[in-house]
């Protein structure tokens, strides 16, 4: 069993392979548009701190960006899965490429994060993507955050956020949000 098949989303992906009209928002790092799996005519940059296209295609963020924009809309058939391939992915990185050979592993300013989910949702996102780690940061900047949070649950915009390499659902200010879907690792 896969974990489409746990979250029963091999049947709905049958049913549809989503609409341009419906945009998910990717945040996480830059996003290597030029792959050959990725649907990459329905890939938008947002305009943020760092680029949505990888410029070093072999950094840590680069690499994250893309393996989880491949899972999102890669082209079916790939070996990604493609979970929507047909709708328009908006691409917001919160953490830029590091140097070649900086094993450092990238993270995300609460600052920063705050701001691209609220870039996200001005630009029409209904399901936003959360697959990054935190930096430790000042109370006023977790607050910003937790804003940023409530306005996307206002807005019904729907995110989907990765426990983290530890595993603990509700570990981080995001995933203990109560309108956060948290995933974990399997």
């Amino acid at each position: 069993m896969t974990p489409l098949d746990l979250v029963k989303l091999p049947r709905l992906m049958e049913f549809t392979a989503g609409r341009p009209d419906i945009r998910v928002g990717l945040i996480d790092g830059p996003v290597a548009v030029s792959h050959s799996a990725l649907a990459g005519d329905n890939i938008r940059d947002l305009p943020g701190e760092a680029r949505g296209a990888c410029s070093q295609a072999s950094s840590a963020a680069c690499l994250h960006g893309t393996f989880v924009a491949g899972i999102l809309c890669a082209k079916r058939g790939s070996l990604a899965p493609a979970i929507c391939p047909n709708c328009t992915l908006l691409v917001r990185p919160v953490f830029a490429e590091a140097k070649p050979g900086d094993l450092e592993q990238p993270s995300a300013d609460p600052r920063e994060l705050a701001d691209a989910i609220l870039a996200c949702i001005d630009a029409g996102a209904r399901v936003l993507n959360l697959s990054l780690a935190l930096m430790q940061s000042s109370a006023p900047a977790k607050f910003m955050l937790l804003q940023a949070l409530d306005h996307a649950a206002r807005r019904g915009v729907i995110i989907v956020a990765a426990a983290g390499n530890q595993g603990a659902l509700s570990s981080t200010i995001i995933t203990a949000h109560p309108w956060v879907i948290p995933g974990r690792r399997l």
